[in-house]
């Protein structure tokens, strides 16, 4: 008996062979109709992929940021940069805003490889619904920032000079040779260091809790804790980075996406450290335990936020953008 005949050739040319079967894709294939914070809730959505997630993040930004400031100590004392005093992060401002930066940026990449390797998905899907950063939606959310911030600081001059108060000691000018240097660190790795904020708050941590939650807002809140615990500010500014937090978490809800977030983090960071460089305050920026926050602030940032969402809210519907998968 012939063993493995060749089959004979069709009327009209070789034999078609049956295609072997694909190999099946590493992620889950993403939920349908589901909101941002629910993209999660894939077919291999388990309660221990978010847990284990999590701490891998949370253990990861630590451990990141603490390797990347010795490293940059080491390189710091090469380069002869002066050692930092109590409280400092190096002996140059411009240098330990770069470190500080880089500390917080370098986590970017662990966000995404936990969402792949972890929870199986795309890590597109921490961006937005469509899987991706949608560019063209966040450069227009960028317009309406920087409008919002515009109105933010005329509302916060008014308020200081009809209450009194020195406009001097929060702007001033330290001269273009020592502002150029902070300018070029916070022009390459601002947008980084505020991206990487908002996948891992209003990205990860928002998405993990929508993973088996179904009201958004426990994952707006705590995240919003969580991401003002981090900072060093006194109660003012605690409840200033709270609120932005809950508006952010907020439009990445009802708008499909990180863009609006990112667009606002970046620009707010970089003003605010702009300015501190500008008048020769970046020790007193990286130090957030001596920065004081004025009630005049709270009330320019209730004016940015309001503002702010009201604008995002009606461009996003104006331009159909996509607020759940299809």
């Amino acid at each position: 008996m012939q063993e493995n005949p060749e089959p004979s050739p069709g009327p009209y040319g070789p034999p078609a062979y049956a295609p072997y079967p694909p190999p099946p894709s590493w992620f889950a294939p993403v939920p349908q109709d589901a909101r941002y914070d629910q993209l999660a809730r894939t077919p291999a959505n388990r309660l221990w992929r978010q847990v284990v997630g999590t701490l891998v993040v949370a253990a990861g930004f630590f451990v990141i940021g603490t390797v990347v400031l010795l490293a940059g100590t080491v390189i710091g004392a090469i380069l002869r940069i002066p050692p930092p005093g109590p409280g400092q992060i190096s002996g140059d401002p411009v240098y330990g805003m770069l470190l500080l930066l880089l500390s917080i940026a370098a986590v970017l990449p662990l966000v995404f490889g936990v969402a792949a390797l972890v929870q199986r998905r795309r890590p597109g899907t921490l961006s937005s619904v469509a899987g991706r950063l949608r560019w063209s939606w966040l450069l227009i959310c960028g317009g309406v920032a920087l409008l919002s911030m515009v109105l933010a600081q005329i509302v916060q001059m008014i308020l200081l000079v009809a209450t009194g108060q020195q406009t001097g000691d929060i702007f001033g000018w330290t001269g273009w040779e020592r502002f150029l240097p902070a300018l070029v660190v916070i022009v390459l790795f601002v947008p980084f260091q505020a991206a990487t904020e908002e996948y891992m708050f209003r990205g990860w941590l928002l998405q993990a809790f929508g993973a088996h939650l179904r009201n958004p807002w426990w994952g707006i809140v705590i995240s919003s804790v969580l991401f003002a615990s981090l900072h060093g500010y006194s109660w003012a500014g605690l409840l200033d980075v709270f609120s932005f937090g809950v508006a952010m978490a907020f439009l990445a809800v009802r708008t499909g996406g990180l863009e609006a977030a990112i667009a606002l983090h970046v620009l707010n960071n970089m003003m605010a450290f702009g300015v501190s460089a500008a008048a020769g305050k970046l020790d007193e920026a990286l130090d957030q335990a001596s920065v004081p926050v004025p009630w005049q602030a709270l009330a320019a940032t209730v004016v940015q936020l309001g503002v702010f969402i009201i604008l995002v809210l009606y461009l996003a519907k104006k331009r159909s953008i996509s607020t759940t998968t299809g």
